[in-house]
């Protein structure tokens, strides 16, 4: 499942994913992200992991495409997680954005926040 943040606004966008994600989740998901990008041009963005346990096939060729075509217009990323793995997979983003990419523990969210919105 992937959830809006409430404290999103402006040009900074937060989503919580928990549970594993699936197609209908991207059909919801990228519209959110394509109508911040067409009101404020470049965002950035908050990925919230909580209990989060991947994709299905579908859904992982969905991430693929989202990243693909939103490389650039994506200024920041901030990966928040709980799990060893989720920090690494900040590491193996890094070659296929544009964005910087950092990974914050999930006790520390405030700061993943305030480095989007500096």
């Amino acid at each position: 499942m992937i959830e809006q943040l409430s404290r999103s606004s402006g040009k900074v966008i937060g989503f919580k994913m928990s549970g594993k994600l699936h197609d209908e989740d991207y059909k919801h998901f990228v519209p959110l992200v394509d109508a911040a990008i067409a009101q404020q041009g470049k965002v950035r963005m908050l990925a919230q992991f909580h209990d989060f346990h991947g994709w299905d096939l579908h859904a992982l060729w969905d991430d693929t495409k989202f990243s693909t075509t939103h490389c650039s217009k994506i200024e920041r990323i901030a990966l928040v997680g709980e799990k060893k793995w989720e920090e690494y997979m900040a590491k193996v983003c890094k070659p296929f954005t544009m964005a910087k990419i950092e990974y914050f523990d999930a006790a520390k969210i405030e700061d993943a926040w305030k480095w989007l919105e500096e």
